[in-house]
């Protein structure tokens, strides 16, 4: 390859290289937002450079012996060596130490973060993996919601955290590390927000054919505003005034809606699949794959397994008219 090509690819990949390593990137661990996120970005700037001196080091060393031990035209024979003690130490005991030197502050944030907060204000917050969406109940709040959690900025938030199937890995980035869900084991999770805002979170264990699809959404909040979207929420739903959204109603009544579904104050209580009570009011529709707007909702209600592939919930033959009606019904569960 000639020089201006190579220097041209090599420009390329350079480029490619550098835009990996910007922009605002809503799963990013490396933007924490609470103080059990910070302190595994600490330890991980800590291991970074600790990884970067030894690049140098080992790099310097490499292209130094290269450029002074080179061959040159017409020079003697390099002198060869064979073993050298002072060398084979160094190599050794410079890694160990290292090593130790990463452990020390490994050790301690593992037990930092894996222990159970002591925090007596502590918001608990049940967060259940199912195939392929998440459940959270408030039980000091009497709330069950889905897919998406609120919680109130500057209070530790107390996560216990169990499946209702297989193996699921709860994972919000910017709040706290991963943790596993296992069947027939409760295990937990805990961190304290500093920043409102939308965070945006997976689930981070192969657990089915949708597995990509099961996203979620932790909202952090001004103390007041989560006391309102609490008090709203732990109401039941109310029936809805337009007459739209009342024929809705009924068309989520007589269907297999209620076989799946939970609407409080109504007689829809199963628990398969989301509650809905205050369904209108979330951002997200399928666990995070689509924006909760009219539109989407009438592509979701038209075919789910076309939007989300692999998922539970059955292919109920509804006419325009009547998926118009529930969407409007729907919309109206605020």
């Amino acid at each position: 390859m000639r020089r201006p090509a190579f220097a041209a690819v090599v420009l390329v990949l350079g480029m490619l290289a550098v835009q990996g390593c910007g922009g605002e990137y809503p799963q990013s661990a490396l933007h924490p937002n609470s103080d059990a996120a910070t302190l595994l970005d600490r330890l991980f700037d800590q291991i970074f450079w600790w990884a970067a001196g030894v690049f140098v080091v080992v790099e310097g060393i490499l292209v130094y012996t290269l450029v002074r031990f080179r061959q040159r035209p017409g020079g003697p024979r390099p002198k060869e060596m064979h073993g050298s003690v002072l060398l084979e130490v160094a190599w050794t005991l410079a890694p160990a130490l290292i090593l130790v030197a990463i452990a020390i502050p490994t050790m301690r944030t593992i037990f930092l973060v894996d222990r159970s907060t002591d925090d007596p204000d502590a918001l608990v917050v049940e967060a259940i993996g199912r195939q392929w969406w998440w459940e959270f109940r408030y039980p000091e709040l009497g709330i069950v919601t889905a897919n998406e959690a609120h919680v109130p900025v500057g209070r530790t938030v107390d996560l216990r955290l169990r499946t209702a199937d297989v193996i699921h890995s709860f994972w919000v980035p910017r709040l706290a590390g991963k943790r596993d869900l296992m069947p027939g084991r409760e295990n937990q999770l805990w961190f304290r927000p500093d920043s409102v805002g939308v965070f945006h979170g997976q689930c981070a264990e192969f657990c089915g054919t949708a597995h990509a699809l099961m996203g979620m959404r932790v909202i952090v909040e001004e103390p007041e505003e989560f006391e309102r979207w609490a008090r709203a929420n732990a109401a039941g739903a109310v029936t809805p005034a337009d007459a739209e959204a009342r024929a809705g109603q009924g068309v989520f009544m007589s269907n297999a809606c209620v076989g799946c579904h939970t609407v409080r104050g109504t007689s829809a209580a199963d628990r398969f699949g989301p509650d809905l009570t205050h369904f209108g009011s979330r951002l997200t529709i399928a666990s995070g794959v689509l924006e909760n707007t009219p539109a989407n909702l009438t592509r979701w209600l038209d075919s789910p397994q076309h939007v989300k592939p692999g998922n539970f919930m059955p292919e109920v033959v509804l006419n325009p008219a009547q998926i118009r009606q529930l969407v409007a019904y729907l919309g109206a569960l605020r």
